[in-house]
């Protein structure tokens, strides 16, 4: 029997996630607190989020697994407790922007997993950054690994190479392949030494190379030699009022020299400085001249107050206001090849977490001076511009014509086409990702701006809800044409389907890949897997078609079989 699973709230979303598990052949009911465009149906229950009548008469007395896809924490918080007070047993999948909430709530409660379509987008945003045409992502080894599909046609470089070719490379995985002449399986056209022909297609996971990180103390000063450029400005205001300073105190200490012989140069300057710097000292120089020079001290009082007046303030301003924080800044902006982060929300910082996990450097601009990831970005060493993102003057501050790619993901989509333009104004050849709420709305502005990638997040999060509502743990998923495949982590128990066969005749007979297996110990790839016999407490990563999820929960309940 197929699972019941309940989509609660049918926003963007949620009617994605709803749409995809209807899709792949699951029973699922959706429930949205208004009417759904171009859906009438007896699987969608109209009603208020918040009554437990709701809950009840999407049925989930007998549901399997409940979806909550609203984009409100405490909506969802309140609805989990609800569920769980009708059905203990129920499997949660919540939608949560709060990662901190989330990992709490996975601690105490059971079934319960936190997903959060920032996490999820993220990782397609820097894989397309870095070049790679992701259509999904894969964890293996304690890394993400990007998921490209390469379809052959006659002038693809592995026309007519063999598929065993591929299975040996620990660091490329085979995810699924798709022939285009019969049904064949991955595995058996390994074994049988199939080649690729033209229409076939091919869906591989890439293991993300980590560069050494550029970091030097001679770097670090010849950059900051190099944004005192930026400053010119500012430093010829500064040099003006110095000079006026010292000009004002060479003309008073020649003044009293010339007047009176007797003074030494020393008392003469002494009593110039005090005077206009208001400290005091050497009175007498003064005092015993005559009126007109005083009249000189006088007016020279005025004009040192007015030039020390302004030469303290913009000491000060340089000192304590933004100016030393812009020039510290400027000193960590590189130079050349590194990627620019417009927008620090949650797409934003989880992309620039990404890119300095792999190595490499990031400049971030951000509008809003409290933002919540500011001091997390700053802590991590990441430069970070408070300046408006859409001016040409904010992205050559970030040195925006020798970037490897820039990234626009404020939550405002005007202002990331803005951003976008903006950029490809002063770089014509700069590649471009952009952030886009309306999956249709993406890729027109992608075809007429001709954007290298507009991406979607909720559209690219909708794959692993429905993909997690299917089977439990999921690894990784992706999209091939309308086939939802995922990636998950399987225990062998005694009652396992699997149990006693060998990994080929497993693979083979339920149509999935084996990546690899965790058995003693120790991790088990290429040859030596499909030969493995599957015995208890062994741990199974696999790949395999949502549509064929089915046959583990037609033996046990998935909270027994997946691991």
């Amino acid at each position: 029997m197929k699972p019941k699973i309940i989509v609660y709230g049918l926003g963007r979303t949620g009617y994605k996630i709803f749409h995809l598990l209807r899709q792949q052949g699951a029973e699922v009911m959706g429930v949205s607190d208004r009417p759904v465009t171009g859906e009438n149906g007896d699987d969608i229950i109209l009603g208020d989020l918040r009554s437990n009548s709701t809950l009840v008469a999407a049925g989930i007395r007998f549901a399997h697994t409940l979806v909550l896809a609203n984009d409100d924490d405490a909506l969802n918080l309140e609805v989990v407790t609800r569920a769980r007070v009708i059905n203990p047993k129920i499997q949660i999948i919540n939608r949560i922007f709060n990662h901190t909430l989330g990992e709490r709530l996975d601690q105490t409660l059971s079934n319960h997993v936190s997903m959060s379509v920032a996490k999820l987008a993220a990782p397609i945003f820097t894989f397309a950054a870095l070049g790679n045409k992701a259509i999904g992502q894969l964890q293996l080894y304690d890394q993400t690994w990007p998921i490209h599909e390469e379809i052959i046609n006659r002038d693809h470089p592995w026309l007519g190479r063999r598929l065993s070719e591929f299975w040996e490379n620990p660091t490329r995985m085979l995810i699924y392949y798709l022939s285009a002449s019969e049904d064949c399986d991955l595995v058996t056209a390994v074994m049988a030494e199939k080649t690729l022909q033209p229409g076939d297609r091919l869906i591989i996971g890439t293991q993300p190379t980590i560069r050494a990180a550029r970091r030097s103390r001679l770097r670090q000063l010849f950059k900051a030699i190099l944004s005192l450029r930026k400053f010119q400005h500012y430093g010829r205001s500064v040099a003006i009022v110095t000079l006026a300073l010292l000009a004002t105190i060479l003309l008073a200490t020649v003044t009293y020299i010339s007047t009176n012989f007797d003074t030494s140069p020393v008392d003469a300057l002494y009593f110039s400085v005090g005077m206009i710097t208001g400290a005091g000292g050497q009175e007498a120089v003064a005092e015993q001249s005559s009126d007109l020079i005083k009249f000189f001290t006088a007016v020279m009082m005025l004009v040192g107050a007015g030039v020390i007046g302004i030469c303290y303030a913009l000491i000060n301003d340089f000192i304590l206001g933004s100016r030393l924080r812009q020039f510290w800044a400027a000193t960590q902006v590189p130079q050349s090849h590194h990627y620019i982060v417009c927008g620090l929300g949650g797409v934003g910082f989880r992309i620039v977490q990404q890119l300095i996990a792999q190595g490499h450097e990031v400049v971030v601009i951000e509008h809003d001076p409290n933002n919540r990831f500011l001091h997390s970005a700053r802590s991590m060493g990441i430069p970070v511009i408070i300046e408006d993102g859409s001016l040409s003057t904010t992205l050559n501050a970030a040195n925006v014509k020798t970037a490897a790619s820039l990234v626009a993901a404020t939550s405002s989509d005007m202002v990331n086409v803005e951003i976008a333009l903006c950029a490809k104004g002063i770089a014509a050849q700069l590649p471009v990702i952009v952030r886009n709420h309306d999956p249709q709305f993406s890729l027109s502005v992608q075809q007429v701006f001709e954007f290298d990638t507009v991406l979607c997040p909720n559209e690219l999060a909708a794959p692993s809800f429905a993909a997690a509502a299917l089977g439990g743990r999921i690894l990784g998923n992706g999209m091939t044409d309308d086939l939802l495949w995922v990636a998950l982590a399987t225990m062998i128990t005694p009652h396992h389907p699997f149990f006693g066969k060998s990994v080929r005749d497993a693979a083979q007979g339920s149509d999935f890949v084996p990546l690899y297996l965790e058995t003693q110990g120790r991790q088990v790839h290429g040859w030596t897997l499909l030969e493995s016999c599957l015995q208890a407490n062994d741990v199974l990563y696999l790949t395999m078609p949502a549509t064929r999820l089915e046959q583990l929960w037609r033996a046990h309940p998935p909270e027994v079989l997946l691991y």
